[in-house]
């Protein structure tokens, strides 16, 4: 049996009946563990596994190709910005780069991922800021919102 704390256990127990019976239930328990904890640690994979009668490799294999799926917790926030080509035909490029500097700036508590196409096109440049979709983002907006000093996104 893995080892992990009975709290988690509990939690995984819960999550696991309640999805059991799905077809394809691993992608919703997966989902419901990193919303509850905030990442699927090493022993969640192995508690989904073993409730699931899957492999470890099965499970690990799902959470390592989705991107949304975290191994470690999140950093205080994460921004998104699109890199495909709606995006970068209008400005994504710096944008990007705007990010990052503003990133590295504040030292280690944002986190920013390149990600291709958020599904905006309509409104690019587009980004994510904690999981809030926006758009005609332009790089004196994305640095505000790395920082958390834009009134649009809580920090």
């Amino acid at each position: 049996m893995p080892e992990y704390s009975e709290s988690r256990a509990a939690i995984l127990d819960a999550i696991c009946r309640r999805h059991a019976d799905a077809p394809g239930a691993l992608l919703p328990i997966l989902h419901e563990v990193q919303e509850r904890l905030g990442h699927i640690p090493g022993d969640a994979v192995a508690g989904v596994a073993e409730r699931l009668n899957l492999t470890r490799a099965e499970v690990d294999g799902v959470v390592g190709f989705y991107t949304d799926f975290r191994r470690e917790p999140a950093p205080a926030r994460v921004v998104k910005v699109c890199r495909a080509e709606a995006c970068q035909a209008v400005g994504g490029r710096e944008v990007y780069r705007a990010a990052v500097a503003a990133a590295e700036a504040a030292g280690g508590t944002v986190e920013v991922e390149a990600v291709y196409c958020l599904g905006n096109c309509a409104c690019s440049p587009a980004g994510q800021v904690d999981g809030e979709t926006l758009g005609r983002l332009d790089t004196e907006r994305v640095t505000r919102l790395v920082a958390g000093t834009d009134g649009e996104v809580p920090a």
